[in-house]
């Protein structure tokens, strides 16, 4: 990004005032392959058309400068290699990382009109940063952006593309940026050399093992979808809220000792179950983070796993015991090259995108649940879920998944996103619903 003070022209008229080059240094450049984690969220993004920005907006402390905020955005530049990232193409468009040892980039800042309330235009602003386009060759993978009332900076806006990180590596970041000097040396393994070692005999052992997994689930796969059509844009967006599912899950968990997530999973394999026959296909997404050196690292590390239960006309305890099972060979599996596994599928010719797609993305409650037992009176008196559709549109989103999160007021959030070609509206609405009816029954049971 070259040194200039003319910033540019927002669309939605949100201009910044002033753009402060950040001049930077890092140690680590070169350029290789993607590591493993990166090549499957490129893929996503280029599935899906979107540079798949994430990240967010914060009140700054008071008597943060613009001095400060510069000096965050120069060590965190020094410090995290996947910031000093951008993409190179080699013969046939293959992506490649090529790390930065130096660079500038730009620290826009923003002032925020008299009469407008500042929180309002950060919100503005970081869903502008969103929707700008990024080209991954020329631009840095971040965006930062303060917002000043009446000269004083009030808020900040951090967007970066998913290629830097995965979101347990996001949650650290913001850790570390709050509180530099209470930041550990880095120890985890940078993209770089998770590349190298992927390429090496050892890396390539881990690759066929994880491909003879894949195959064996593969083979329970559907030949490809062949598409009907659709009323209206194919690929559709719903929100899910539910405070009895939680309640639910905390119940079944206590009582089976049973890890959260995995009777949550449960439950949806029963409920997708319920829609098809055969066995139910699952491909949660898995951090990888268990590995030596990814525990600590900024990067993208997360990939999808692959698994299959078959639940239909069992006792719920033997199906927590078969999803429960065949979770692990998911969790140990995940770690692979996609494009061996998208191969696979075309040499097998099985549908390679069938099952449900699953990203557990709690906080609060992913490790426990606070409080006692949930009690019955109040899981029978906890209201169904409410359920509305937020976003139809023609770009693909994943085929079938689930994202669950914490949300106010001790609820779950679940969204689903659907392909409408392969699951309609009405079937997306009802897994989620099921699922709900289900947890209920089992923790009632």
């Amino acid at each position: 990004m070259p040194d200039t003070a003319t910033p540019p022209v927002a669309d939605t008229g949100i201009r910044p005032t002033e753009r402060i080059p950040v001049r930077f240094s890092g140690d680590g450049a070169g350029t290789a392959e993607l590591s493993w984690g990166q090549r499957e969220i490129w893929r996503t993004m280029v599935r899906q058309r979107s540079w798949l920005p994430i990240g967010g907006w914060s009140r700054l402390a008071p008597g943060t400068t613009l001095d400060n905020v510069a000096a965050e955005l120069r060590w965190a530049m020094r410090r995290y290699q996947p910031m000093r990232t951008r993409l190179r193409f080699g013969p046939g468009g293959r992506p490649l990382q090529a790390v930065a040892d130096r660079g500038t980039i730009g620290l826009d800042v923003y002032d925020c009109p008299d009469g407008a309330d500042p929180a309002a235009f950060v919100v503005a602003l970081d869903a502008q940063d969103r929707s700008r386009p990024y080209d991954v060759v020329e631009d840095w993978p971040v965006r930062m952006g303060v917002v000043r009332r009446r000269g004083v900076p009030t808020h900040l806006s951090t967007v970066m593309c998913h290629l830097v990180t995965d979101g347990l590596g996001g949650r650290l970041f913001l850790r570390e940026v709050a509180d530099p000097s209470s930041a550990a040396p880095l120890t985890g393994t940078q993209p770089l050399e998770q590349a190298r070692w992927q390429a090496s005999p050892a890396g390539q052992r881990q690759h066929a093992a994880a491909l003879r997994h894949w195959e064996r689930v593969m083979r329970r796969l559907p030949p490809p979808l062949v598409h009907s059509t659709v009323d209206g844009p194919r690929y559709r967006r719903g929100e899910f809220r539910s405070t009895a599912l939680p309640l639910a899950t905390h119940a079944v968990s206590q009582r089976t000792g049973a890890d959260s997530s995995q009777v949550l999973m449960t439950f949806l394999t029963l409920a997708l179950g319920s829609l098809g026959d055969g066995p139910v296909v699952l491909r949660p997404m898995v951090s990888n983070r268990f590995r030596r050196g990814f525990e600590t690292v900024v990067a993208m590390v997360a990939q999808r796993g692959i698994c299959a239960a078959d639940v239909a006309g069992v006792p719920f305890a033997e199906a927590l015991r078969r999803v429960g099972s065949a979770a692990v060979g998911a969790y140990k599996y995940a770690y692979l090259d996609p494009d061996g596994a998208d191969g696979l599928a075309a040499r097998l010719g099985v549908d390679a995108e069938a099952g449900l797609w699953f990203n557990d993305r709690r906080v609060a409650t992913r490790q426990g649940f606070s409080g006692g037992l949930p009690a019955a009176d109040a899981l029978r008196a906890a209201a169904d879920g409410d359920f509305r559709w937020t976003v139809a549109q023609d770009d693909p989103f994943d085929p079938l998944s689930v994202d669950v999160d914490d949300a106010p007021g001790g609820a779950w959030l679940l969204t689903v996103f659907t392909d409408a070609a392969r699951l309609g509206t009405d079937g997306a609405e009802e897994l989620l619903r099921a699922a709900e009816r289900i947890a209920v029954r089992e923790a009632l049971s």
